[in-house]
């Protein structure tokens, strides 16, 4: 099993951000099935104020190539990404229409 880590971070202004976290309490099941059709066994995100952090733990047919073509055909997938958009903010340093950029790992016990 392979693990990524991801950051991003939201518009910094606490009533979208609540709505932010709310929206996660449900994800849409269409969403669900997606994420774990791609090969995405566990995702978890994080939150410190506006900033994000996600972990993914994936299995060896996963890869963001794949997760990517599958999100581009899905409408449901689409329309969820839009809603995102209206909270979410590039991290520093994401190239331009960059969201969830891969961090890497500087430190393992």
């Amino acid at each position: 099993m392979k693990k990524y880590a991801l950051g991003l971070d939201l518009i910094d202004d606490p009533q979208l951000i609540q709505e932010y976290v709310d929206l996660h309490k449900n994800v849409w099941p269409e969403i669900k099935a997606s994420i774990s059709d791609s090969g995405i066994l566990n995702m978890e995100i994080y939150r410190f104020e506006n900033r994000l952090f996600m972990i993914m733990e994936v299995n060896e047919l996963f890869s963001f190539e794949k997760k990517a073509n599958m999100d581009a055909s899905n409408p449901k997938v689409q329309e969820w990404e839009k809603l995102m958009w209206k909270y979410q903010s590039a991290i520093p340093g994401a190239k331009e229409g960059e969201k969830w950029v891969l961090m890497d790992k500087i430190f393992e016990l």
